[in-house]
């Protein structure tokens, strides 16, 4: 049995734009429809969203069929959880509020094995290696994961460089609303000091030979961080999406009918 392929990592090495969005639900049936509508990737939300391993577990199985490539993250850095997040198949990662190099490295250490890293070896128990179907897994396996750290407060951007400098970090994602929370500006990332900062992060990423992408579901905002040279971008979110279509709808019958203007006799 072959390794499986990461079609998101591949696609970080090409000039087209991946089109992303996140899926919050928490629940392989809501994945699995977010995976049949066409996007590049999706966002599998460990963070904010109410996921447990089990239930990123479940997702991927959910998904696993379609095009569209998934991508968890975690709800922090932890080397434990980042190796049950590996061992149940997920092969990008991205880790939230990275602000050092420092940081940058244990996280890489923690996807690889002895002796470049510090990854327990599950062998048969685990998905990864399709209960070791895969030949060779350990020594091949970081071929086909992908590191994206998370650059979102004023440190992390300061540490930019030096954070996309680590060698095993395959990308830089920007995060817009914890970075103007962080600057003084919250819920305005359109704020010109935070734009400054962003331009400045994408900017140092490019410089440093990785991808850039961002979270941007502002259609200008999007286009605007894409001619910035951002390759990947999450430009929808399913619970919005949802909440916006439903209330939408429900305000076409709320409002009163239009009235016909009174006829005139002449």
């Amino acid at each position: 049995m072959n390794m499986p392929h990461n079609a998101f990592k591949a696609a970080l090495k090409k000039p087209a734009t991946q089109y992303g969005i996140w899926a919050g639900f928490a629940t392989g049936y809501a994945a699995e429809i977010v995976a049949t509508t066409g996007y590049d990737w999706m966002l599998i939300d460990g963070e904010h969203a109410p996921n447990t391993v089990p239930g990123v577990l479940a997702q991927l199985q959910a998904v696993a069929p379609y095009s569209t490539a998934p991508v968890v993250r975690a709800v922090n850095g932890d080397a434990n959880l980042i190796k049950q997040l590996l061992d149940i198949g997920a092969q990008t990662l991205m880790i939230p509020m990275v602000e050092t190099a420092e940081q940058a490295q244990a996280l890489v250490r923690a996807m690889r094995y002895p002796p470049h890293g510090i990854r327990g070896v599950g062998g048969g128990l685990t998905r990864a290696t399709r209960w070791d179907g895969v030949p060779d897994y350990l020594n091949t396996a970081h071929e086909q994961l992908c590191l994206i750290v998370q650059v979102e407060s004023r440190i992390g951007v300061e540490n930019v460089e030096a954070i996309a400098a680590v060698e095993g970090v395959d990308a830089v994602f920007i995060g817009p609303a914890d970075l103007s929370i962080g600057l003084g500006h919250a819920g305005n990332p359109g704020h010109p000091e935070v734009q400054e900062r962003i331009h400045h992060a994408v900017n140092a990423t490019l410089a440093a030979g990785k991808a850039c992408g961002i979270l941007s579901p502002n259609e200008e905002d999007a286009r605007r961080y894409q001619s910035w040279g951002c390759q990947f971008i999450a430009v929808a979110i399913d619970i919005s999406l949802l909440r916006q279509s439903a209330m939408a709808t429900l305000a076409r019958y709320r409002e009163p009918a239009s009235t016909p203007a009174p006829s005139r006799t002449y």
